[in-house]
């Protein structure tokens, strides 16, 4: 009553006055999101002022020319006002943009995809990205990393991005810090598989063509999308412990079924028990009819460009639980993904009969000085070594070290404990070294600094 009487008394101008917008609505300041998030390692990775939440693909894939014709809907939501904002896209030809269904100002300049929207998007607001583009993407071959991106295979291609191929085929904010979930719906002829992360939640064959839909439903970083069509052998079922288990072989590979299918199963259902709860709704592998020369821990389902033994699968399968479900934060804290899945294979390899992780330590702290297990140091390899031989096998010796300063007790409860509070989010090595000194109770710089930092080899610490 009190509102209403105070506004008769006011008047109508006063009503007025009161429905301008405040000075500062009139006045947002909207500005360009920064081009790059500033990645020690790959500074124009991913993009400032919006957070991706969900990406929506169709793609239509033509064999014989191996080209496309795709659509990438992204749903994000602006963490600035923004007057414009970039996108990491190196892919073909694009046929039209959208911002928010209004055909929006885009300008292409290497990596980057710089957009501007009809009007400004304010801070917290929710917008819709819709790029269309066609033609024949090309991988991304880097002198000191290798192939990445999307690769031509035998019988059609594969997806392995690690670290920034991802931009080759899809329009993305392409730094693993920016996590979102994915639908992918892939259109191939009759008689090809096309293969992606998550569940395959629909296939429909018509006029000669197939369509599958895949869901991923887990956040996931964008060099962990994955796609692979080709002729596969399709084996699915569920693991003992319960997780659908979809793996699958190329053509000329059938003879490796089983033992993926198998080695699959009982990988995860053990890293389960030592890691926590699986973290995807789905589990597999897929091995490609190609030699990139390395496999790839693609998010619920790794690619393996050779025949992998059962170490390599147990390795990739660990990063669903360190690298994949808990992510990077920067890329050079590399070694927490691949120093976890190198310590996965020696536990694996002492609780199955094999060699001990103390042993494996032992054996390794023998190597010479000049051996590439001690340079660089894990902790700090520099961008054109992240994938150094001292990143997986010392960093794996340093989660040894680790275990045999606090014990197992504490030990194995930290490596529940990480993947469980960081689940689908990411962290820095400052952060496992913090939880490390809370579950033991122990000082632990010296121990990190000298087996992630110092040069050279290490004699004590």
């Amino acid at each position: 009553m009190r509102y209403r009487t105070t506004m008769a008394a006011l008047g109508a101008g006063a009503l007025m006055l009161a429905l301008v917008p405040s000075a500062q609505a009139r006045h947002t300041q909207f500005a360009p999101g920064a081009a790059g998030l500033g990645d020690t390692y790959f500074p124009k990775a991913g993009n400032g002022g919006y957070d991706v939440q969900h990406y929506d693909i169709r793609l239509n894939y033509t064999a014989k020319t191996k080209s496309i014709d795709a659509t990438a809907e992204i749903l994000a939501t602006a963490t600035q006002d923004l007057s414009r904002f970039d996108l990491d896209f190196s892919g073909p030809k694009i046929k039209g943009l959208t911002v928010n269904g209004k055909e929006a100002a885009y300008k292409r300049s290497g990596q980057e995809l710089v957009v501007t929207p009809p009007a400004g998007l304010p801070k917290g607001a929710p917008f819709t990205v819709i790029v269309r583009y066609a033609g024949k993407p090309k991988p991304k071959d880097d002198p000191s990393l290798g192939t990445e991106g999307w690769a031509p295979t035998k019988d059609g291609i594969a997806v392995v991005s690690e670290p920034d191929g991802t931009p080759t085929w899809l329009p993305s904010n392409d730094h693993p810090s920016d996590k979102a979930t994915y639908t992918m719906r892939v259109t191939v002829p009759q008689g090809l598989t096309a293969l992606a992360n998550g569940r395959r939640v629909d296939t429909r064959t018509r006029d000669g063509r197939t369509t599958s839909c895949w869901d991923m439903r887990q956040p996931m970083s964008t060099y962990l999308a994955m796609l692979t069509i080709g002729k596969y052998q399709v084996t699915s079922d569920t693991t003992p412990g319960g997780i659908p288990n979809m793996t699958a072989v190329s053509s000329n590979h059938k003879k490796q079924a089983k033992f993926l299918h198998s080695a699959t199963a009982k990988a995860v259902d053990w890293e389960s028990k030592v890691f926590g709860p699986y973290p995807y709704d789905s589990t597999g592998g897929i091995r490609v009819n190609a030699e990139l020369g390395y496999s790839l821990e693609n998010q619920s389902r790794p690619v393996y460009a050779y025949s992998p033994d059962r170490p390599t699968i147990v390795h990739e399968l660990a990063h669903q639980w360190f690298g994949d479900s808990v992510g990077l934060a920067r890329w050079q804290d590399i070694w927490l993904n691949e120093g976890f899945a190198t310590y996965a294979e020696w536990l694996y390899a002492e609780q199955h009969g094999g060699k001990t992780t103390a042993q494996h330590l032992k054996s390794d702290l023998k190597a010479p000085a000049e051996s590439p297990i001690w340079s660089p140091a894990p902790g700090a390899p520099g961008r054109t070594d992240l994938f150094a031989q001292s990143v997986y096998e010392r960093g794996g010796m340093a989660l040894e070290a680790l275990r045999q300063r606090i014990g197992d007790q504490a030990f194995f409860q930290l490596l529940k404990q990480w993947p469980t509070q960081h689940k689908y989010g990411s962290a820095r090595t400052s952060d496992f070294i913090k939880m490390a000194e809370q579950i033991s109770g122990k000082n632990l710089d010296t121990l990190f600094n000298t087996w992630l930092y110092k040069k050279g080899k290490v004699t004590k610490w």
